[in-house]
């Protein structure tokens, strides 16, 4: 197995926390079982960028799953990522989207799927959902364990 962590840049160390999305580093690491088809699953619960016509703070609930190729994403470079987005003025379709893409750009996976759960801004929640397409056959991919916005009901 390959454990080549070499070029990692942030993890073990002090980092700098990214202006911006398009300013983050996102690194990699070699998949300890490539040809096994398993779901790796971050979980950010209090995901937050900004309105980009009133730069107020909007909220989401992010689940990203995803089956691995060759490449596991690096999990500090990825929280440093997410957090960038804190100032980045973005409508929750484009914040959603982008972040899948980037991790199917940098990982090249075998399947990936994002669930952006995102908090009512005036009076109606957007949740946004995104895959490569088909999971491969066989894979056991549970459900995300989000259930729809119900507000005080």
């Amino acid at each position: 197995m390959n454990h080549d962590v070499s070029g990692l840049t942030m993890l073990g160390q002090a980092t700098a926390q990214p202006n911006s999305p398009e300013e983050a580093v996102l690194e990699r690491v070699p998949n300890p079982h490539p040809g096994t088809h398993y779901v790796a699953r971050f979980t950010v619960p209090e995901f937050t960028s900004l309105c980009p016509i009133t730069a107020q703070p909007d909220f989401a609930h992010l689940v990203i799953d995803y089956i691995p190729g060759e490449w596991l994403v690096e999990s500090k470079s990825l929280k440093l990522y997410l957090t960038s987005f804190r100032n980045h003025g973005a409508f929750h379709e484009a914040c959603t989207i982008d972040i899948a893409k980037r991790l199917v750009d940098l990982l090249e996976p075998a399947w990936l799927r994002i669930g952006g759960y995102w908090y009512p801004r005036g009076g109606i929640p957007i949740d946004v959902f995104w895959q490569t397409g088909a999971p491969p056959a066989g894979a056991w991919i549970p459900d995300q364990g989000v259930p729809p916005y119900r507000g005080r009901g």
